[in-house]
């Protein structure tokens, strides 16, 4: 045998064994860049390795989201396509389009805000949290001076800016998710002292309740609270002390139905709404809200179908739009939209783990706070169209029909869209 015969595998038979002889002839360089695999009397080759795509930010958040609005664009369409023909609206000259059109700009001018949100880092939302916060407060005052801030079914709530009525409210919480994850950096070694770490933020919401129980705004002082009680345990706060606070807070609340006839008479409509002397009182609202969950049963009664809506139901497109989601999709549609908050929820919450597993502690206070008002709003706002909480004037996040809630809230998204962002980029060993 030849020494080339020799130096020649004998260990790959047939066509392979040719293939490693021309090998072995020509030298390493007439080897190809993959092996030929043979499964069942065929030859397979190996493809090569495509570079894996790494998405900048959590494309599932954006897409639920978007659903979420594109189904409560669908959702006010249906429910205030009959208010034109009600005296009040109908001598305003609105058209049958004119709450859906409202949205759609709302929602446009909401995702640009929220794009420019987007680019800022978070470390500049941390340097001027605690600036948003001052112009938060600065807002609420000025919507209580007369002739200035819009008084609507008896509260002074709105800043009218041309295109849209602003809500100062909805800035503040924005504002309180903010400066609470801020402050709780800016005091991380002092958390364990009540006095020094969690009395000045107890000032701080005591100063925004007030301002919103003036004009009155209950429900939105509602949702600030359990924002900032939720950063603070998420914070570190001590256990012991944190449970003191939910009692002050609870006995706050308690002392505020107490000393107000009507929110009292709100609690006992809650109670029993289709009594008589709440049916066609402070009950109404809740009764019709019932009544359209209950007629539509398993499915629904179609999309367009409800009853309620034809001016029995009080703001339909609202706080109660859920009631009419219920009547049009039924219990699958009721289901369907309580998965969706909750996921969103978790996966807001699982990016702040994420951040603060990656040691930014701020940017993870941010978004489970972000996580706490979305998730604490909408079980709110669910509760009351079911019937299990007495009745408050908070709209279901990205659905009902509001300008202010609209803005605030997808630039809340955004942040959150942006602390996943920066994850992504550390967690591939870049810098931000």
């Amino acid at each position: 045998m030849s020494d080339a015969a020799a130096a020649t595998p004998n260990t790959a038979p047939g066509r392979f064994g040719g293939w490693f002889r021309r090998a072995a002839k020509s030298g390493m360089d007439a080897l190809p860049m993959h092996l030929p695999v043979r499964l069942g009397g065929g030859s397979v080759s190996q493809t090569k390795a495509a570079p894996m795509r790494v998405l900048g930010f959590d494309q599932s958040l954006l897409w639920v989201t978007l659903a979420l609005l594109a189904w409560g664009m669908v959702m006010v369409y249906s429910a205030s396509i009959a208010l034109p023909d009600n005296p009040r609206f109908a001598r305003a000259g609105y058209g049958p389009m004119f709450f859906l059109l409202r949205h759609v700009l709302f929602i446009s001018i909401a995702f640009v805000a929220a794009l420019l949100a987007f680019q800022i880092p978070m470390q500049t939302w941390e340097r001027v949290a605690p600036w948003i916060f001052v112009v938060s407060l600065l807002l609420l005052v000025l919507v209580l001076i007369p002739h200035v801030g819009r008084v609507v079914n008896g509260a002074r709530r709105w800043l009218p800016l041309g295109i849209m009525n602003f809500q100062p409210s909805e800035l503040a919480k924005l504002a309180m998710v903010l400066y609470a994850a801020s402050y709780m950096v800016r005091k991380m070694e002092i958390k364990e002292r009540f006095f020094r770490a969690v009395l000045p933020m107890g000032i701080a919401v005591v100063v925004v309740g007030m301002l919103l129980l003036a004009e009155p705004d209950m429900g939105a002082f509602m949702v600030i609270a359990i924002i900032a009680m939720g950063i603070l345990f998420l914070g570190g706060v001590n256990a012991r002390m944190f449970f003191v606070i939910a009692a002050l807070v609870v006995a706050a609340f308690a002392l505020i139905v107490m000393t107000s006839e009507w929110r009292r008479e709100r609690i006992f409509a809650y109670l029993d709404p289709f009594s008589e002397a709440h049916a066609l009182g402070k009950g109404y609202q809740l009764s019709h809200a019932l009544i359209a969950i209950g007629r539509g049963e398993i499915f629904g009664v179609g999309l367009g179908g409800s009853v309620e809506k034809l001016h029995w139901l009080p703001e339909a497109h609202t706080d109660f739009l859920l009631a009419v989601l219920g009547e049009e999709f039924g219990l699958i549609g009721l289901l369907l939209i309580i998965g969706m908050f909750l996921w969103l929820t978790r996966r807001i919450m699982h990016i702040g783990r994420q951040a603060i597993a990656l040691d930014r502690v701020f940017s993870g206070l941010v978004a489970q706070g972000i996580g706490i008002w979305i998730g604490f709003q909408s079980f709110i706002n669910m509760g009351v169209n079911l019937g299990a909480l007495p009745t408050k004037g908070l709209g279901l996040p990205l659905m009902s029909f509001g300008g202010s809630a609209m803005l605030m809230q997808l630039i809340a998204l955004s942040i959150v869209l942006r602390v996943d962002y920066e994850n992504r980029v550390l967690m591939r060993g870049g810098r931000i």
